[in-house]
């Protein structure tokens, strides 16, 4: 039944996006204060003043320094109340997008498919953005200037009828979040059609079936072709988002600017850092997600 396997979409994509952001919220924190040119200060302190050339390994020391190993986890609270939902979209829209190429209607060989995951993970990630910025808006909040939890929350939530309040980063986040999840869905399915392929032909059916390294690699694959596409609208949108730019374009020219004009520099800045993180995050993700669906769909 479609409406079942909807549901076990959603269940599955809801609890691979829980294991993901337990996983990886430690790099994700050094990496948003990356973005965000933030130094760490003691507590306290209401602001904190951007600096220019801001190293991932001085930030990860001086959070832990400071403020303890907890405060790796600094901004978790809001991503795992969110990301479950956010991610339950996405699978949502893939597995959608893979059951429509398997109908009578459409045909799971070559470039449909790829063509129906993409189109799923482009409506998923439209969708999602608009739970996710705000919730985003949160996190930056919590971990550039320090905030607590609440306190984050609350002025979120005073802004919510206004563009540079609640909503602000959305243009960047759609834009993050649109093309490049389909781009997501995509390349995780290609690649995993062309392992499976390649396991089929040299391992038999049973490998192929029990292997936990095919969607992990492709899951691996998918996370680099993805932020490759998406990564300068991420960072654009957290700074944005911590108030060190006022619109996508402006905020673009700043960061090249901020690199003598070198646009690559420029715009993927922390680009090594974000991969640290979403290469993990994708390949427990995806493995998650398919063992996830394998039990509650059995």
């Amino acid at each position: 039944m479609p409406a079942e396997e909807a549901l076990v979409d959603f269940l599955s994509g809801w609890i691979s996006g829980g294991v993901s952001v337990l996983a990886c919220q430690p790099i994700d924190t050094v990496l948003t204060r990356m973005q965000a040119n933030a130094v760490i200060q003691p507590a306290g302190v209401d602001k904190i003043a951007p600096r220019a050339g801001v190293v991932g390994v001085n930030i990860l020391r001086g959070m832990v320094s400071n403020f303890g190993y907890t405060s790796l986890w600094r901004g978790s609270s809001p991503m795992i109340g969110a990301v479950p939902v956010q991610n339950a979209l996405l699978m949502t829209g893939y597995g959608a997008g893979k059951r429509w190429s398997e109908s009578p209607s459409g045909s799971s060989e070559g470039s449909n498919l790829l063509l129906s995951v993409f189109v799923g993970g482009c409506t998923g990630g439209v969708l999602q953005s608009f739970i996710m910025s705000p919730v985003e808006l949160v996190k930056v909040i919590q971990q550039v200037v320090g905030e607590s939890t609440t306190s984050a929350t609350a002025t979120v939530c005073r802004g919510v009828f206004s563009s540079t309040g609640a909503w602000k980063g959305l243009g960047a986040t759609l834009l993050r979040d649109g093309i490049p999840h389909g781009v997501w869905f995509a390349s995780y399915e290609y690649a995993k059609k062309k392992l499976s392929d390649y396991r089929l032909e040299n391992c038999g059916e049973i490998q192929v079936e029990n292997n936990v390294a095919t969607p992990m690699l492709s899951g691996a694959f998918a996370a680099c072709t993805a932020w490759g596409v998406g990564y300068p609208f991420d960072l654009i949108k957290t700074r944005i988002q911590a108030g060190a730019g006022t619109g996508i374009f402006a905020t673009g020219k700043l960061l090249i600017a901020e690199s003598d004009g070198r646009v690559v520099q420029g715009l993927y800045k922390g680009f090594s850092l974000k991969l640290l993180r979403a290469i993990p995050a994708s390949a427990i993700g995806f493995l998650t997600y398919e063992y996830a669906g394998k039990h509650l769909g059995s």
